[in-house]
Formats: structure tokens, sequence, C-alpha cells
């Protein structure tokens, strides 16, 4: 199984700032990356309370931090939950929080996953292996115009009509069950100048059903202010998101939180952080990559979290 490579370690690991002794959350642990280099970087004098929705990260975090397990709490979970985890941890409040957004490599690599559009597999997406709904379930059921509005609000696919009615038509002849299945279904429904176009034709529609399946964006707000809920004052939350719509929601969390008159938190990354180009060069899959950081405020009397 490959290790995902954590995205823009090197930042967070400077924006964090990291201390002795420091009590840190990792919401999306996947294979263990971010979490370590938070440890090292803490003088091996941290505890990482590490969160993941898929059953898979947590074995295979366990077994990479193995050599750091007195120093981390690992947890199956949504960090929406966040508060419930640090609770059980035995703390009240913790000095930094990390989300990593994107969909490990390891996810992506295996195909029976069903996250990628390169590699044959079922039609399955689900980041946490425990729940009943998959891509499968959305594409054989959804009726064409509920379908063709998930991909076109969660994907931004402009062809999204065009393909959603192909997939209705295809289902009627027989079940749609596997990536490769869906891509030529797609890769039919677009035009030739699309499918000659710099993205993949069916990017936009995998992403859209991956979101709608994880329901990623409905979480997504929820467990930002409750992070926030839970940090120290002083204490920082670094948010990677990978594509626009994480960004949008992250940007106007983050802003609603810091407006004027009733801030509990500094905004201190004004624009988004982008991976360095040489990160790029090494990792091809952290260059959509955005970084966003926010400050936990002493709070004024009369302002709730």
């Amino acid at each position: 199984m490959n290790v995902h490579i954590s995205v823009m370690a090197k930042e967070i690991g400077e924006w964090l700032v990291l201390r002795p002794g420091g009590v840190y959350v990792d919401g999306t642990v996947g294979g263990g990356g971010t979490t370590r280099k938070i440890i090292e970087r803490s003088g091996n004098n941290a505890v990482v309370i590490a969160l993941d929705r898929d059953p898979e990260a947590i074995a295979l975090s366990r077994k990479n931090l193995e050599c750091f397990q007195s120093s981390v709490k690992l947890f199956h979970g949504n960090f929406f939950h966040i508060g419930e985890f640090i609770e059980k941890s035995g703390f009240e409040q913790v000095d930094g929080i990390v989300f990593d957004l994107g969909v490990s490599s390891w996810q992506l690599d295996q195909p029976e996953r069903g996250f990628s559009f390169l590699q044959d597999g079922p039609l399955d997406m689900r980041m946490d292996t425990t729940q009943s709904l998959t891509a499968e379930e959305l594409v054989s059921h959804l009726p064409e115009k509920e379908l063709a509005d998930l991909i076109f609000r969660y994907g931004e696919e402009r062809y999204s009509r065009r393909i959603a009615r192909s997939v209705v038509l295809a289902r009627s002849i027989g079940p749609i069950q596997t990536t490769r299945a869906l891509v030529k279904i797609i890769e039919e429904a677009v035009p030739g100048a699309y499918r000659r176009g710099r993205l993949h034709p069916a990017t936009r529609t995998f992403q859209a059903l991956r979101i709608a399946v994880n329901q990623e964006l409905d979480v997504l707000e929820g467990g930002l202010r409750a992070a926030v809920k839970f940090l120290k004052v002083g204490g920082r939350l670094c948010v990677i998101s990978f594509h626009s719509l994480e960004d949008r929601i992250v940007k106007h969390t983050f802003r609603a939180m810091a407006e004027k008159g009733r801030a509990i938190v500094k905004i201190l990354t004004k624009k988004p952080l982008l991976p360095s180009e040489e990160e790029v060069r090494q990792n091809p899959r952290a260059r959509s990559a955005k970084l966003r950081v926010i400050e936990r405020l002493e709070l004024s009397e009369g302002i709730m979290p």
C-alpha cells in the first residue's frame, strides 16, 4: 500500500507554532504523515489526537506511528465530532488543529475503493467503509434531474445534464457498477474537444459523487466551528483544501468568525498559501492545495464561540 505524502507539511509545522508538551489534533490522519511531523517538530514531546473516518486509515496510521504510540490517541470518526474525541482523550482544549481535506494518495491508488477514474474498480467512493451509501447507489437510483443537479453543484460540471441523461439511459439497459463503465458513459456524453481538454472529462463528475457520498461539504462548516471552540487562546487551526467548493466554505466560515465587533478568531492568511514549486514537482497531487490559518482570540465579555 502506498503511503500518503503529507501536503504542505513544512508550512503546517511553521504555522502551528509547535512546542514541547503541546496537545494537537490531526483531524484527517490518513497514513499518519502530518501527525508524525507534529510530534517530531515538538521535540518528540507532544500529544496528537488523530482522527479519520476511514477505518483503513486508522489501521495504516497505527502501523506507521507505532514508535510514537505513547504520544498518539487514534480514533475512528469524523472531525465534525472533534470535541467528543478531545474530551475522550482527557483534555478540554488543545494548542493546534490541522484539517487536510484531500483524499489520500493510497486511497486513490486502491482500485477497490473506487475513487479514481484512472483505474477500474467498484463504484464505491466511501471514505468510511462502514456506511451504506456508495457512488453506485447514487448513479443507479437518483432521478435524472437530481443527478444532474448533484454533478453541477458539487463538481461544477458544465455538461452535467448531458452526463446525467446518458447515465440514466445506460442504466436502463444494464447496471453501472464499475468506475470504467461510468468513465465510458461520461466520455461518450461530452463533446470531443472536452475529452481532449486539460482535465480528464470524468474529473468533475467523480469529485461530485465522492463529495455527495461522504457529505464532505455538509460537515465542513460545523467541523471548523467546533474546532475553534476547543482551541486555547493563541491556538491555531490550519486547513488545507483541494477544490474551490471547500476553499469557499473555509474562507467564508473564517471570515464570519473574524467579523469585527464579535471576532473569536484572527485570520493569519489573508490569501490562501500555496505549495512551493519544488513540492509540486515532487508531489503533483499537491498542486491544487490551499492553506488557510486562523488563531483563537481571547473572547470579549458576552461573545460566545
